[in-house]
C-alpha cells in the first residue's frame, strides 16, 4: 500500500523523438531505471507519461536519462502541452546558410568547403542521436543518414571519387528540416488536445465573500458564484439562479441548454445570461473535461490494427533498407561492372530516400487528430481499432425524438368531442393524471393546461396505471379516463374517433377516453433540430445510407423524413425496441417483421 501512494504519473515533452521507431530506444531507456512501472508514448505530441516510484526515481532523474540520447527532453507540469519548437534549431539554421553559401563555389571555388562545415555544424545532433541508438542495440533514420553521409565523405577521400561536398550537406540540412517540419505537424496535433484542455478557466469566484481562488483549490460541496458571460469553472449543480448555458465547446449541443435550480453544469461551458450559484460536486482535476482528456489519452496509447503492422513493419524496414543498399553498391562492385560512381550514388539514393519517418507517422497522426477532434465535439472514440470500424460504416440509423428533433412537444391542438364535457373539464383530467407521468408528452400536455389557467392535482387521481406502448390510466372525479394513442381504445372498449382536416399531418396524435366514450383528441408536434439537414446530406454525400427509427405515427415519419431527405424510414419500429438490427434488414427484404417495443404511447 505504501508503494502505491508513493507511485507518480509524469509527463515530459520529448522534442527529439521523430517516429515511431524511436520508441524502443525510450522504453529501453527508461524501463531500465529503478522505480519505472509503466512507459507510455504518444508520438504524435511527441509525449512521454511515465509511471514512476518518486522515492526511487524524480521527474529531474527521468530528463536527464532521456537527455543523454540527445532526445531533447523537459517535464511539463499538470500534464499541459506546450510547444516549444516553432522555429528549426540553431544547427539547422547555420547548416542552411553554410550550404546556401557553397553554392556560390561556381564564383569563387574554395567556398565549396562552406559545404563540409554545414554538415559538421548539422550532424552534431544526428550524431549524438545516432550514438544512442548504437548503444540501445537499436537501428533508426539517424543511423541511415550517418551512414550516408560517410559513404559520401568515404568516397571522395577514395578513388571513386564524387568531387561533390554539396551533396553531404544537402542530405543533413534536409533531414533537419525535415524532422522540424514533422515537429510542426506534431504541434498542429496537439493543439486540439490543448484546446480541449483550455477551455476550462483557471479562477473561481467563491460565493460566499467574492473571492477569486485557483480551479484548484476549490473543495467539493463550495459554492461558487457565476456571472453572466462567465465560464463555469468545475462541475456542479445549480443551487440558486437561473441562466441558459452554451454547452457546445463540451457537448457539441448547438442550441443554449436552460439551467436552473437542481440543474447540472459541467466545467468550460459558457453562461450566456444570469447569475447563478453553483455547487461542486467535484474537484478540477476530476471534472467532466479532465476525465475526457484522459479518456482521449488512454485511446491514443490503444493502438489501430493498421498502426501495429506499421509498427511491425518497421522494426524490419531500417535493417532492411540498409541491406538493399549496400547491395546495389557491392554487387555492382564485385561484378566489376562499368560506371560504379552510378551504381554506387544509386545506393545512397536509395538509403535516404527510403526514411520510414513518414511512413511511420501517419497513422498516428491521423487517429491523433480524429480522436482529439471528436473529443471537442463531446464524442469519446476508445481508440484507434474504434476509427476504422467506421471506415466500413455504409448505413446508419437515427432515432427522431430527441436525435433529429428537439423532443419538447408542442400541443397544436386540443379538441373535447362530447357535447358534456368542457374543454376546461377536459383539460383538468388529462393534466391531473399526466402530471404523475414521466413520459416526454406529458410535460407539454400539462404545461398546456396551465397556458389555459388549469392547474393540475394529482392528489385527485385515483388508481393511477400506465400501460407501455398504448398510454395511461386514471380515475378523477369518479370517471374512468383513459388517455394514449389508439391503442388505448382497446382498453376503453371504445372505438377510435375519425380525424378530421389536418389533425394527422405532421402530428403526434393522442385520444382521450371517458370510459369507453371518446373525450377528446389532441395533436403534439415536434421541431427538428438545427443542422439535421446539412448532417444527413454530408452523410449521404460519403455514400452512408441514413434511416430514421421512430416509434410515431406514419403522418409524422413522412413529415420528419421530407425534411430532412432520409433514404428511407422505418415509421413502424418502436423506439428502443430489441431488434433493430432485424428491422433494418428488413427493409432490405432479409428479415421478417420486427418486434416491437412497449416504450411508445402514440399510434403505429
Amino acid at each position: 500500500m505504501v508503494a502505491n501512494k508513493n507511485l507518480q504519473k509524469s509527463y515530459f515533452d520529448v522534442l527529439g523523438l521523430c517516429c515511431s521507431s524511436e520508441v524502443p530506444l525510450i522504453e529501453n531507456i527508461l524501463k531500465s531505471l529503478e522505480g519505472v512501472k509503466e512507459v507510455s508514448v504518444i508520438v504524435p505530441t511527441r509525449t512521454v507519461i511515465v509511471l514512476h516510484d518518486n522515492l526511487l526515481l524524480s521527474q529531474l532523474q527521468i530528463v536527464k536519462a532521456l537527455n543523454q540520447a540527445r532526445l531533447e527532453a523537459n517535464v511539463r507540469a499538470h500534464g499541459e502541452i506546450k510547444y516549444q519548437k516553432k522555429w528549426p534549431s540553431p544547427f539547422a539554421v547555420v547548416c542552411g546558410l553554410l550550404l546556401l553559401l557553397s553554392f556560390l563555389k561556381y564564383v569563387y571555388h574554395p567556398l565549396q568547403w562552406l559545404a563540409v562545415g554545414a554538415v559538421v555544424i548539422g550532424i552534431y545532433p544526428v550524431l549524438f542521436k545516432g550514438f544512442a541508438a548504437i548503444t540501445h542495440f537499436r537501428i533508426d533514420i539517424n543511423i541511415l543518414i550517418l551512414i550516408a553521409v560517410a559513404a559520401i565523405y568515404f568516397t571522395v577521400i577514395g578513388s571513386v571519387a564524387m568531387k561533390d561536398y554539396t551533396e553531404a550537406g544537402t542530405i543533413v540540412f534536409l533531414f533537419t528540416i525535415a524532422e522540424w517540419l514533422e515537429s510542426r505537424a506534431s504541434h498542429k496535433a496537439s493543439a486540439v488536445m490543448s484546446s480541449l484542455m483550455s477551455i476550462t478557466p483557471q479562477k473561481a469566484v467563491i460565493a460566499e465573500n467574492g473571492e477569486e481562488v485557483d480551479v484548484d483549490e476549490v473543495k467539493l460541496n463550495t459554492l461558487l458564484a457565476v456571472k453572466a458571460g462567465e465560464a463555469i469553472p468545475i462541475d456542479g449543480i445549480v443551487v440558486d439562479g437561473r441562466c441558459e448555458v452554451d454547452e457546445k465547446s463540451l457537448t457539441g449541443e448547438s442550441l443554449p441548454v436552460t439551467k436552473e435550480k437542481d440543474s447540472t453544469v459541467w466545467a468550460g461551458t459558457i453562461n450566456l445570461n444570469g447569475y447563478i450559484s453553483v455547487k461542486t460536486t467535484a474537484v478540477a482535476e476530476d471534472c467532466v473535461v479532465a476525465k475526457m482528456a484522459k479518456l482521449v489519452e488512454e485511446a491514443q496509447n490503444s493502438k489501430s490494427n493498421t498502426q501495429r503492422f506499421i509498427d511491425k513493419c518497421a522494426q524490419f524496414y531500417t535493417p532492411a533498407i540498409i541491406i538493399v543498399s549496400a547491395a546495389i553498391a557491392v554487387i555492382p562492385t564485385a561484378l566489376r561492372v562499368k560506371n560504379i560512381h552510378h551504381w554506387f550514388h544509386l545506393a545512397l539514393v536509395v538509403l535516404v530516400s527510403a526514411c520510414p519517418c513518414s511512413l511511420i507517422l501517419s497513422t498516428p497522426v491521423a487517429s491523433f487528430c480524429a480522436l482529439t477532434k471528436a473529443a471537442t465535439s463531446g464524442l469519446l472514440v476508445k481508440g484507434g481499432d474504434y476509427l476504422e470500424t467506421l471506415s466500413k460504416i455504409r448505413i446508419t440509423a437515427f432515432d427522431k425524438t430527441g436525435t433529429l428533433t428537439r423532443g419538447e412537444f408542442i400541443v397544436t391542438d386540443f379538441q373535447p368531442l362530447s357535447q358534456d364535457i368542457s374543454l376546461d373539464t377536459l383539460l383538468y383530467w388529462v393534466s391531473s393524471i399526466e402530471s404523475k407521468s414521466s413520459h416526454p408528452m406529458a410535460a407539454a400536455l400539462v404545461d398546456y393546461g396551465r397556458s389555459h389557467s388549469i392547474e393540475p392535482n394529482p392528489e385527485t387521481v385515483e388508481d393511477y396505471q400506465n400501460f407501455p406502448g398504448e398510454g395511461i390510466y386514471g380515475r378523477v372525479d369518479g370517471r374512468d379516463i383513459y388517455i394514449g394513442s389508439k391503442k388505448i381504445s382497446v382498453r376503453a372498449h371504445g372505438t377510435v374517433p375519425t380525424l378530421e382536416g389536418n389533425m394527422m399531418k405532421g402530428k403526434t396524435i393522442g385520444f382521450v377516453y371517458s370510459g369507453a366514450t371518446p373525450a377528446g383528441i389532441f395533436s403534439l408536434s415536434d421541431a427538428c433540430r438545427t443542422g439535421v439537414p446539412e448532417a444527413v446530406d454530408e452523410l449521404k454525400s460519403m455514400r452512408i445510407k441514413v434511416a430514421m427509427l421512430t416509434g410515431d405515427n406514419q403522418a409524422v415519419a413522412i413529415h420528419v423524413q421530407e425534411q430532412v431527405h432520409f433514404d428511407f424510414s422505418l415509421p413502424f419500429i418502436r423506439k428502443g425496441c430489441h431488434d433493430i438490427h432485424n428491422s433494418i434488414m428488413m427493409t432490405q427484404g432479409t428479415a421478417g417483421e420486427p418486434s416491437r417495443c412497449s416504450s411508445c404511447r402514440t399510434s403505429p
